[in-house]
Parts: structure tokens; C-alpha cells; sequence
């Protein structure tokens, strides 16, 4: 393991990262303040989550993003840089920088909170606290090695560069550390989350859905073991995340479906929302998301557009299609996605991040885009919990958590939302791999954790399960990580409305080393050896 040198600076974070957000930081304590009570530690713990999101640049980054040519000039040199997987040069708030600094800063608050809980003796009333200071600094170093490290590996992780993993507060200027291994990061993750998870208790929140209240945590612990290919624990966590009765925890999509989708904010607005049973956790960021992946021209050079709609994602479904018209598919879906077409706007949304001001100066009206976004919800649980059945070729299971989703999602009155294993097959089956010319939702498989024979009902089922995480997660980052789970080949074209203008732009291979994010570059600077890059 390689020996690095990590300034990590809290005052500097504090300055560079969140200069811009002077009310916001109101709300922190200062760092320099003795914590020597319950209240400043549950204070402390509003700001052991990241204020930066993921979101952006894992979704640009995968293939739910096509590029509209040259002639589009909604865009801008970061945006450019994340669709092309080139190292970030960009300042943005959402940039890989932002997202590093905010982890870190997160997981420098949990420990903050953890020293001064052992400082007054491990009080019983400070229990709660310990635990959600655990799962935070779990789930902080868990983003942080899934974005800018390889996925987790039995085969590669015990030699891939991690990300160095704190279990205390900073009391040197240029600390010392080891980047280690993305396998020994996992381990421990998994020791913060095994000890944190009995101590969560949600009564100690006064908005639960802001913190790690039990159901977020049992459903991260969820993900995290899906990602660390235990399937056993995932069935284990997610059952406990969405109990006997997982229906009462599903979306609500006929309430949804009833509100004005002009603008789309009113559903997006709702869906985010803390009384849905369904959003376990739910997050802050500053952020252009709502722009983006909303009826605006924002970063429309690269969308989701008709074109991806209608060969990949919500017009090749195993409940059918309707080839006659180019939109009827959408009503297949309680909640169906809305489609803005025009010269330079070719985006199909579902509305998912509302987009948010907050104010500096009303009268000058200045401020600051934000966003708000579900981390962890019911429906997440569900598809982890179908994706270990089928991993343990429980096909019956499996199925019954798919048809849960479908049910749910579907319109029966339009669909047969119903599947069968034979309908899964021979959907799976009816297509030839995707070719960046001609577009399927079926791409190559290349995961290092489990032999998919090419037509098996295994793999079949897979690629039904993902086409629908593909669905529940548009705008939401998290097909990037499947993406690289599944060793997913991804391909860069140039297209125009149903035109493919060009492809084979560019490739990201399985391994490719543009899977792990490159660390900041003044973290680079300050002694961390940087992730590898062809020449």
C-alpha cells in the first residue's frame, strides 16, 4: 500500500468549499467549540452528510446521456469534461472535487461527534448518536470508493487503490495516511456498520427522514452488501427495511400522476417529499440537477432524449411496447415521463430533483441553485433484494419482488403488468446486444463475480433487473455504478433527434481506468498518488 500525505485542512474546507454559502453555514457549530453535550453532538450530526451531490456527473457519465452535436451550445466546459470521462479541470459545486471535500468534511464532523461521545463516557443518551455517527462515516467513505476507485472485486480489489479511510478527528497539519485497498476500505465500512446499525433509534430525530433512521440504514446496508456480493446479507437488511408488508412503502404514483405537470417541478416537488413513506433518506445539495433534468435548455447538449427513450430505456420493456406511435409508451406508466422537444432541447424526463433557490439577496434576487434528492428508499431495498434472489437463483422470489415493482409502476389498465420467467426470457432473448448503431437495451455483461452463461435464465433475469434500475434510477447516478459493476461496455455517439450522426465516438472498456474518478487535483498535489490513466 502506497504511503500518502493528505492536508486536510477544516478550516480551508470550510472556506473553499462552502465560501458561497454563508447562511447555510450558520447552522453548523464551530469546529473549535467544546462538544460536551447531547445537543452539540446532534448539532455536529446535521453535518455529517455530504452538501454536495454525486448526482450529475455519475449520470453524465453513463449512458443515459446522448450528445446533441456541436451545434448545441447548451453546455460548458465541466459538463464537456464529465460526458467525455476526461479528468475534471472545472470548478463546480458539483464537481468530483466538491463531492471529495464534502465527504471528508462529513466524515470529519461523524468523527468530531464520536471523540466527544467517548470523551463523556459513551452515555446511554448519546447511543443514538453514536450510531448515526457510524453509519454517516460508513456511508461517506462508501460514495467516496465507489466514485473514484474500481468497483469492489474479488478478484482485483486486493491490489486496487482504495481511499484513505478516517476514524478520528485531525489533530496534525499534514497527517499521515495510507490510500490502502478498495477490499480493505469494504472491511471497514462493513465494522462501522455492523456496530452502528443496532444503535440507530428513531426516536432521537425530530425529522427522521433527514438522518439515518432505521429503514435508510437497514437500506444502505442493503446496497453496501450488494455491492460487496453478499447476497445472503442483502436479502438479510432489506427485509428488515421494508418489513412484512413492503406495498404500504411503495410510491405513491396515481397521487403523483394527478398533479399539473406544467411546470415539473410540481411532481418533483412531491416526490422528494418527507411524508412519502417510500423516501427513507432524504438530502440537500447545492445544485443544478433541477435545471438539467428539467424543462430547461441547462446542459441540454447532453440529455436523455427520444432517442435513448425509445431504443434503451421506456419503449423496450418486457410488458410491450407500442411501435405505432413514438409516445404512446409513456402510457404504460402510472407516472409517465415528459418529453420537451425543440431546436436544441430534445429531453425525456421523469421528474425526479425539483429545482430549488435559496436566496441571498431577494430584492437583487441572487442566491444560490439547490436541490433536494432521495439517497435511500423502498423501492431501492426491493430491486437490491430481487438482485441477491436472482444472484442465489431464487427465480421465485425474484420474481415476486419484480412483479412488486411492475405492479406498482405499471398502468394495468393499459399493460399486463404481470411478468412471467418465460416473459423475462424470451424479452432478454429477443434482442442482440447493443451496438452503438444499433441501440438495444441489452448490453454485454462482463461482472467478475458470477459466470452468466449468454441466454440463461440467470442472465436473462439480470438484464431484466437492471432494465429496471435503469428506470427507478434515471437522474439519479446510480446506472454509473452498475455500470461499473457489471463490467457494462458504454459507447460515445453524436445524435439528432431518432438520427445516430456518428458513433464509436469512444469506449469505456470493462476496467477501463476512467471508471474510478481521478482524485482532485490539488489532493494529487498534496503527496496522494493519483488513480492511473492510459497515456
Amino acid at each position: 500500500m502506497n504511503k500518502i500525505y493528505i492536508k486536510l485542512l477544516l478550516a480551508s474546507l470550510l472556506a473553499v468549499l462552502y465560501s458561497s454559502c454563508n447562511d447555510y453555514l450558520d447552522e453548523m457549530p464551530d469546529n473549535r467549540t467544546e462538544i460536551d453535550s447531547e445537543e452539540k453532538v446532534n448539532k455536529l450530526l446535521v453535518s455529517a452528510y455530504p452538501k454536495s451531490s454525486y448526482i450529475l456527473f455519475c449520470e453524465l457519465s453513463s449512458d443515459n446521456t446522448d450528445n446533441y452535436g456541436a451545434n448545441n451550445p447548451y453546455t460548458t466546459r465541466f459538463l464537456d469534461q464529465l460526458y467525455a470521462w476526461e479528468d475534471v479541470t472545472e470548478s463546480d459545486n458539483e464537481s468530483p472535487q466538491k463531492v471529495w471535500e464534502a465527504c471528508y468534511l462529513a466524515i470529519t464532523n461523524a468523527n468530531q461527534a464520536l471523540q466527544a461521545i467517548n470523551d463523556m463516557g459513551n452515555p446511554e443518551n448519546l447511543r443514538a448518536a453514536r450510531g448515526e455517527a457510524l453509519l454517516c462515516r460508513a456511508y461517506n467513505h462508501f460514495l467516496l470508493v465507489n466514485i473514484f476507485c474500481q468497483n469492489y472485486s474479488e478478484q482485483y480489489s486486493e491490489t486496487d487503490l482504495g481511499i484513505p479511510y478516517m476514524e478520528a478527528p485531525e489533530t496534525e497539519l499534514n497527517p499521515q495516511y495510507k490510500r490502502g485497498t478498495v477490499s480493505h476500505v469494504y472491511e471497514l465500512i462493513e465494522k462501522d456498520l455492523t456496530e452502528g446499525l443496532p444503535l440507530i433509534n428513531d426516536a432521537s430525530y425530530a425529522v427522521p427522514k433527514y438522518h439515518f433512521n432505521q429503514k435508510a440504514a437497514y437500506t444502505f446496508a442493503s446496497r453496501f452488501y450488494l455491492f460487496y456480493h453478499k447476497w445472503d446479507k442483502v436479502i438479510e437488511y432489506s427485509n428488515k427495511a421494508l418489513g412484512s408488508t413492503p406495498t404500504e412503502l411503495m410510491r405513491d404514483y396515481y397521487s403523483l400522476a394527478e398533479l399539473p405537470k406544467d411546470p415539473l417541478n410540481n411532481i418533483s416537488n412531491l416526490y422528494i417529499s418527507t411524508s412519502a413513506k417510500t423516501n427513507f433518506l432524504v438530502q440537500t445539495a447545492y445544485s443544478e440537477l433541477g435545471t438539467i433534468f428539467g424543462a430547461y435548455y441547462t446542459g441540454s447538449r447532453y440529455s436523455h432524449g427520444n432517442l435513448l427513450a425509445q431504443t434503451e430505456t421506456f419503449n423496450q420493456a418486457p410488458w410491450g411496447a407500442y411501435p405505432t406511435n413514438a409516445y404512446d409508451y409513456r402510457r404504460s406508466y402510472i407516472l409517465y415521463p415528459n418529453i420537451y422537444a425543440g431546436t436544441n432541447l430534445d429531453k425525456t424526463l421523469m421528474p425526479r430533483v425539483p429545482y430549488l433557490f435559496e436566496f441571498k439577496d431577494p430584492v437583487a434576487q441572487t442566491g444560490w441553485p439547490r436541490t433536494v434528492y432521495v439517497a435511500l428508499s423502498a423501492e431501492e431495498a426491493l430491486l437490491n433484494r430481487a438482485e441477491a434472489y436472482i444472484m442465489k437463483e431464487m427465480y421465485t422470489e425474484a420474481l415476486s419482488d419484480i412483479n412488486l415493482w411492475t405492479l406498482n409502476t405499471l398502468h394495468s389498465g393499459r399493460v399486463n403488468p404481470v411478468l412471467t420467467e418465460d416473459i423475462i426470457q424470451q424479452w432478454a432473448q429477443s434482442y442482440k446486444y447493443y451496438a452503438p448503431d444499433a441501440p438495444t437495451p441489452k448490453k454485454k455483461l462482463n461482472p467478475d463475480f458470477v459466470t452468466l452463461a449468454e441466454g440463461s435464465k440467470q442472465e436473462s433475469f439480470i438484464h431484466c433487473l437492471l432494465y429496471l434500475r435503469r428506470q427507478e434510477f434515471i437522474h439519479e447516478g446510480m446506472r454509473w455504478f452498475d455500470i461499473k459493476r457489471y463490467g457494462i461496455e458504454i459507447y460515445r455517439r453524436e445524435v439528432n433527434g431518432l438520427q445516430i450522426i456518428s458513433a464509436n465516438n469512444d469506449i469505456l472498456k470493462i476496467r477501463d481506468n476512467r471508471r474510478a474518478m481521478q482524485l482532485p487535483k490539488d489532493v494529487i498535489t498534496a503527496g496522494i498518488t493519483p488513480n492511473p490513466r492510459d497515456n
